[in-house]
């Protein structure tokens, strides 16, 4: 098994899922049920998966949490986009999340391909 607090994947997806929480907070009311809620969801599947698929034994089971992590993280990084865009995200809030956004895609898609010639 492996200690994901160690990995910087984690800590990002950790960091974004903080972020997330705090800023959806002033989304407007009528967006509980609809953004605000997908928005919470997504960023609390990222750091969810890479825990659960840190307990699995084999590289495969791992690896396919890190990808469905690595897929929420994608689907929160629209979703972050679509809320900036509506106006619910301040700007210099939104530079400073869409920067952790993208370094940790780079982070997950790095481990990724490391997982994949691993199993090769």
């Amino acid at each position: 098994m492996r200690d994901y607090t160690k990995l910087r994947a984690f800590v990002l997806a950790d960091e974004i899922a903080l972020c997330i929480y705090r800023i959806t907070k002033g989304f407007p009311k009528e967006e509980v049920f609809g953004l605000t809620s997908q928005m919470r969801r997504s960023c609390i599947s990222v750091p969810s998966n890479i825990v659960e698929g840190s307990a699995r034994l084999t590289i495969a089971d791992y690896r396919r949490f890190i990808e469905i992590a690595y897929a929420s993280l994608k689907e929160l990084h629209y979703q972050f986009s679509l809320a900036e865009r509506l106006g619910y995200i301040e700007n210099p809030i939104a530079t400073e999340v869409n920067g952790k956004i993208l370094e940790a895609e780079k982070v997950l898609g790095s481990l990724l391909q490391a997982l994949w010639k691993k199993n090769f």
